[in-house]
């Protein structure tokens, strides 16, 4: 006997993504806005005076990628039981890329899912963090390993933000545009070689072409089950560093600059990349003081880390490496030899 539940519907998860002054937020129902201290000092206030809901409660969980974890989503949820939240409530991700992934993990599973706004606040999270549903915390096994994709009602762009960002997360922010510009847009990247992003109006064309790109990329790939999978280009790499240096050493988008700059030379290693493309894309990392240098203590322990990437699998590494500037190919037929010896490269001399 077999019985069939068929589950073949189509479900809207659009959603707009607003690049400008925060209109005026109206919500009926309960809202919590999820933030941490500095972000809080710096810019509730403002956030504050854009907002009108039925009830509103702030819920402060410590700054810091090592917090981004268990303890701060059990914070999370016991703030939203006591406050008898429902399902029709709301939470508001205020912050960067931590802030992020954790409110929207925490609203995905909270009472099996409720909305959730993204209001971005250091480049990197408005550029790619906030787009695209995907949420998560770390482990001791590795970054973003527990999560769900789960998209929010609305993201919230406001370049305001930006003012007070310290100019080392301004540079990770950088990372993850030159990301998207190498894999999927040569005009873009050869934009970002002569633009100066400290311009104002520079920088909201490059925001608004960078998440212009990865909504095009998610639309056609929401769950990551191909081509989206290319906007981890120095991520394979990246992860493996954060994990290695607890996550203490690097911010995000630097340990994805370094990331890049692996993944490149395993590129030109496999003749799909030329030596000079790898060195415009280091020249334009250095630009913003971006690290592209790293050395590995282990070699063999860098490779076998590789196999925790939610990418590969038991047998295989699945790599993301550029093919020039403006293509990119996911790959998971590289053989061992060719990886360790790009890796020893970056190891002791």
């Amino acid at each position: 006997m077999q019985v069939n539940i068929s589950l073949k519907k189509v479900i809207d998860n659009s959603y707009d993504i607003t690049i400008d002054t925060i209109p005026e937020l109206s919500y009926d129902t309960k809202v919590a806005i999820v933030t941490n201290p500095k972000v809080a000092g710096l810019h509730l206030s403002y956030l504050l005076s854009k907002i009108r809901a039925k009830e509103l409660y702030i819920i402060t969980v410590p700054d810091g990628e090592n917090y981004k974890n268990q303890g701060s989503i059990d914070l999370i949820l016991e703030s939203l039981f006591n406050h008898r939240f429902n399902r029709k409530s709301l939470l508001i991700a205020f912050g960067g890329g931590v802030i992020g992934d954790m409110t929207g993990y925490a609203s995905s599973i909270y009472q099996r899912g409720i909305d959730f706004v993204q209001i971005p606040t250091t480049l990197l999270s408005q550029v790619d963090a906030s787009v695209g549903g995907k949420t998560g915390i770390n482990n001791s096994y590795g970054k973003n390993l527990i999560g769900a994709f789960h998209q929010p009602r609305a993201v919230y762009i406001d370049p305001y933000f930006l003012e007070t960002l310290p100019k080392r997360e301004f540079g990770a922010g950088v990372a993850e545009v030159v990301k998207m510009a190498v894999t999927f847009n040569k005009d873009f990247f050869a934009y970002l070689e002569e633009a100066d992003l400290s311009d104002k109006t520079l920088l909201q064309e490059a925001i608004k072409q960078a998440v212009e790109t990865k909504a095009g990329v998610v639309a056609k790939d929401e769950k990551e089950h191909g081509l989206r999978a290319a906007l981890n280009y120095g991520h394979t790499f990246g992860h493996v560093i954060e994990n290695e240096t607890a996550y203490k050493k690097y911010l995000h988008g630097e340990a994805v600059a370094i990331g890049m700059v692996m993944a490149n030379a395993l590129s030109v290693k496999l003749g799909l990349m030329k030596e000079e493309e790898a060195l415009r894309i280091q020249k334009l990392l250095e630009k913003y003081k971006l690290p592209t240098s790293y050395t590995i203590e282990n070699v063999e322990r860098f490779y076998e880390a590789f196999f925790l990437d939610k990418k590969s699998s038991d047998a295989s590494i699945t790599f993301i490496l550029p093919v020039g500037i403006g293509g990119v190919k996911i790959t998971d037929s590289v053989d061992k030899d060719t990886v360790l010896a790009v890796l020893e490269t970056f190891g002791k001399e």
